[in-house]
């Protein structure tokens, strides 16, 4: 099969006709196999009924029902575990995506050998107050994913090689992060495609500005397990050590003053007097408790059940 087109939805009922319709077109117009896999994400419309339908209508429409709403990135994960194409691409249900950018995406996976290509929607139909706050978490996203040339990290338009979407798994709120999560997984070559953005024409947005808080803490959570997820102690012990050391040097000037303080017959000066007592407690609890923390972490790193689960890119067994 050549491709399969993962579409996660929620309460999209009228736009599905349209957009199942406007891909069986594109599809058959280029020759392709096919399936679309519609996940519906815990609808409270009739998403359900017409992805049923849809597929009475046509084979190639697959669907998933989700008993309630989970989120995107656990309807993605759904898909990739489920499709079957050579190329696998992800898409809106919203019509603001279009079906007519699948070629080119799977020409650039297939004849330009990219593992990923994720579509940049360069001229948005959105209003400022969503588009102002996108340009600032995209550049955030850039810098701490090493992905440079990517200018829309969330944009729902994706292409992916099949050994992509099996190799990674999309989680939580994590969807806004594949690249970052295929880059992760060893999948190095990721491209870019402007493509072209259409306003909304059904219902209404499903995110509130609560994805862009959440989104910057699902980056810092990436951002440590790739650093630091194998190897927690190499992050906690360092800045253990550091506290301690603090700690010590502090514990090093109270019991100088308090020497030099006796040898000028001051006997009833107190350790406890001085900050830096304070501060050398403080301190050296820090420092034991990160240590701690550290070597906790890496107990649990190394009892986890994929702790030596490499991602292997080819193997010759005979």
């Amino acid at each position: 099969m050549d491709i399969s087109v993962v579409v996660p939805l929620y309460n999209e009922a009228e736009s599905l006709p349209e957009l199942a319709q406007w891909i069986e077109r594109v599809m058959n117009e280029h020759g392709f196999t096919y399936e679309v896999l519609m996940i519906n994400d815990g609808s409270t419309d009739d998403s359900w009924k017409v992805i049923k339908q849809l597929h009475d209508e046509n084979p190639a429409v697959k669907g998933v029902c989700f008993r309630r709403n989970y989120g995107k990135s656990p309807a993605l994960n759904t898909g990739f575990e489920r499709a079957q194409g050579n190329v696998v691409i992800t898409m809106d249900a919203d019509l603001q995506d279009s079906p007519d950018e699948i070629p080119e995406l799977y020409r650039m996976i297939t004849e330009e050998g990219y593992d990923l290509v994720s579509g940049w929607k360069k001229k948005r139909y959105d209003p400022l107050s969503k588009t102002l706050p996108t340009k600032l978490f995209n550049a955030t996203a850039r810098s701490v994913s090493g992905i440079h040339n990517l200018h829309d990290f969330n944009c729902g338009l994706k292409a992916y090689r099949k050994e992509v979407v099996k190799h990674i798994e999309v989680y939580g709120d994590m969807h806004r992060y594949v690249p970052y999560l295929a880059k992760n997984a060893g999948f190095n070559k990721i491209g870019e495609k402007v493509v072209h953005h259409q306003a909304r024409k059904y219902g209404s947005s499903k995110f509130g500005l609560d994805r862009f808080v959440n989104g910057y803490l699902d980056l810092l959570t990436l951002w440590f397990q790739a650093k630091f997820g194998v190897k927690p102690m190499h992050f906690f012990g360092l800045l253990g050590s550091l506290m301690f050391l603090i700690g010590f040097i502090a514990v090093v000037v109270v019991g100088g003053l308090k020497l030099y303080n006796m040898w000028a017959g001051n006997h009833y000066t107190l350790v406890t007097n001085s900050p830096y007592f304070y501060l050398a407690l403080t301190a050296m609890i820090l420092g034991t408790q990160l240590f701690l923390t550290g070597f906790l972490g890496e107990l649990i790193a190394r009892n986890a059940t994929g702790r030596n689960h490499y991602e292997i890119a080819e193997e010759i067994d005979k």
